[in-house]
């Protein structure tokens, strides 16, 4: 079942861009990248074998990470080939190969800053918590995108799914000060605020008696 979903992802992802008129050097270089992750997941990965399902925590369910990216960046993006193939390696449960595969991408396109945020969440996702890599991920989309609140919000992400719920909330407060009325994105960022000011799960656990 494991190379049918593969199959799928990469015929989709080449038709789509096909559909969206995308010629020449970039339909080539989106090729490439699709095969690249293909000829990795079948050297390295196990593609018959069922893939374990990630342990979850609530940032992840609060927040999907292709939904939220798509939130900031919208569906249709030169970079959304690299990290399609890159998220579909992390569910499978191939995180080094879901970070090679973004570590590449970053080499040909280092002005990307969608491309960096997907290599900090790669980065937190295999390591699960953040580590200096990813935070210089981060840094490095946010020195691309100055005052784009996307780079801080997945940072926030990142904090949030690593334990670090207040270092998450200050972040996306922060962004929610300067946020128009209006931004798309705007009631993802609220929602994430509302969902970790709540108590977490531990908070009503009852003391032990000595």
């Amino acid at each position: 079942m494991g190379w049918v979903v593969l199959l799928l992802l990469v015929a989709l992802s080449i038709g789509l861009l096909w559909l969206l008129r995308v010629r020449g050097g970039l339909l080539t270089a989106s090729a490439a990248a699709l095969l690249l992750g293909s000829i990795g997941y079948a050297v390295q990965g196990s593609p018959d074998l069922p893939g374990a399902p990630a342990h979850g925590n609530e940032a992840h369910d609060v927040f999907p990470l292709t939904e939220a990216r798509h939130a900031f960046f919208g569906s249709f993006t030169p970079a959304e080939s690299w990290l399609r193939m890159s998220e579909a390696l992390a569910r499978d449960g191939q995180s080094e190969d879901a970070v090679g595969i973004l570590e590449n991408a970053v080499k040909r396109y280092p002005a990307d800053p969608q491309l960096w945020i997907g290599l900090g969440n790669a980065l937190v996702d295999h390591a699960r918590g953040v580590t200096p890599p990813a935070e210089l991920a981060y840094e490095r989309a946010e020195q691309l995108a100055p005052g784009y609140p996307a780079p801080p919000f997945f940072k926030g992400l990142a904090l949030a799914r690593s334990g670090d719920r207040q270092g998450a909330l200050l972040l996306w407060r922060q962004i929610l000060k300067t946020a128009p009325a209006k931004a798309d994105w705007r009631p993802l960022v609220e929602q994430g605020v509302a969902a970790l000011s709540q108590p977490s799960a531990t908070s009503h656990q009852a003391p032990t008696g000595s």
